[in-house]
């Protein structure tokens, strides 16, 4: 765990927003929601993250 896992839950964020744009941009619907579940994914996968931080401490 660690560095990996963060950096995949920044990815997964960045890529949903990404896609949650660019269905919005073109009024695809689908597109876009799958964009903003693939961020709420990329979200809770950097709570973890941080919630494992701090317990680590």
């Amino acid at each position: 765990m660690g560095g990996s896992d963060k950096a995949r839950a920044k990815k997964d964020e960045m890529a949903g927003k990404a896609k949650k744009a660019a269905g919005r941009a073109v009024g695809n619907e689908s597109m876009e929601a799958k964009g903003a579940a693939k961020e709420s994914k990329g979200d809770a996968r950097q709570a973890a993250e941080k919630m494992k931080d701090v317990f680590k401490a």
